[in-house]
């Protein structure tokens, strides 16, 4: 699946590497989530989130800013061009979804990824 999304998502600035997707549509959908809850989810250390933040800052997808309520901490936010972006990448996976689960009843593609998603929330202590 990985592959595939990478051939579907060419040419894009979040194509190729981990991370950048996950981060792009947490941001977009939660304006303001702070880098370290991002990491926590996504599993990645705090120098390795910095890089992350860094490229999709450097692209123009995502703007930093320090947080009004703890001025230690920064707040991320999408920028119109990120928004796009991820408005696109989501359209993309919906159809690599739809394509991977071709033939499987929606009854056993529920199954499958609420067992995905139960594991996921074990795995990053959200259980």
């Amino acid at each position: 699946m990985s592959r595939d999304l990478d051939h579907r998502l060419e040419g894009m600035d979040v194509a190729r590497g981990t991370g950048k997707i996950t981060t792009l549509l947490l941001v977009d959908s939660h304006p303001g989530i702070r880098p370290s809850v991002i990491a926590q989810l996504i599993l990645k250390d705090r120098s390795a989130m910095g890089r992350l933040v860094d490229f999709l800052e450097e692209h123009g997808l995502l703007r930093r800013e320090v947080s009004a309520a703890d001025t230690r901490a920064q707040e991320l936010y999408v920028t119109d061009r990120g928004a796009e972006l991820a408005r696109r990448v989501r359209g993309i996976v919906t159809r690599q979804s739809s394509d991977f689960f071709a033939g499987i009843s929606e009854e056993d593609q529920k199954t499958v990824l609420d067992i995905l998603r139960k594991r996921y929330r074990q795995i990053v202590g959200l259980v």
